[in-house]
């Protein structure tokens, strides 16, 4: 108990620096991945803009950077990382690499989404006279509400997991608290208090998650 209490600041400063990396990278899969699942999308679906050059390429693309293993990725982009936020450390630092890894995850999942949206409803819409911009804002995005709300959730968990391997480069957050004082130092009730947060953490995201998901499906 006594540990415990010794360890709650480093544990507190720890969740902020997790939170920051976790905001930063899931702004950008959103900002970016949600246009790259529609590209990819439409530019794959014969109703709407196929374009199967372009898609083989955004496909490929979205495809070798989530072949990376994450800690391979997060080295690979160092000097980038470094030279966007002048910085070789740190949760700011650790977000590059983050939020690489999370547009093209999220843009994927968007994609399927978007694959389950009655092909009935595009059609009846192109009937009508929708243009594209129309049918992916009007039609795309409201009939995928739910699913997308589901990537989103997922996204943001598999964020939580890459930041706590973000630790073994000095990223940062709860797993650099892990690594150097409950592995480096041997230090088992500091690495069951990581474990335990981050167990807490997810099953929260997961609980908001499938809340707003179930919100989303009685709309």
């Amino acid at each position: 108990m006594q540990r415990l209490t010794e360890i709650a600041p480093l544990l507190y400063r720890a969740l902020l620096e997790t939170t920051l990396m976790v905001s930063i990278s899931i702004f950008f899969a959103v900002l970016l991945g949600l246009p790259l699942g529609i590209l990819l999308y439409i530019t794959a679906n014969p109703l709407l803009f196929r374009i199967k050059p372009l898609n083989q390429f955004l496909g490929a693309v979205t495809n070798v950077i989530r072949s990376f293993p994450f800690i391979i990725l997060i080295v690979a982009i160092m000097p980038i990382a470094t030279w966007l936020t002048n910085s070789s450390h740190g949760p700011v630092f650790a977000s590059v690499a983050l939020s690489l890894a999370a547009i093209p995850l999220f843009a994927r999942l968007v994609e399927t989404s978007f694959n389950g949206v009655n092909t009935g409803v595009i059609e009846a819409s192109i009937a009508g006279g929708a243009s594209l911009w129309l049918i992916v804002t009007d039609v795309l995005i409201p009939e995928s509400k739910r699913g997308i709300t589901q990537a989103i959730t997922l996204t943001i968990i598999s964020i939580v997991a890459f930041s706590a391997t973000a630790g073994v480069v000095g990223g940062g957050g709860i797993g650099d608290l892990a690594i150097r004082y409950g592995y480096y130092r041997y230090d088992t009730v500091t690495m069951v208090a990581t474990v335990v947060v981050l167990i807490i953490i997810v099953q929260l995201i997961q609980l908001i998650g499938d809340y707003l998901s179930q919100r989303q499906e009685g709309n």
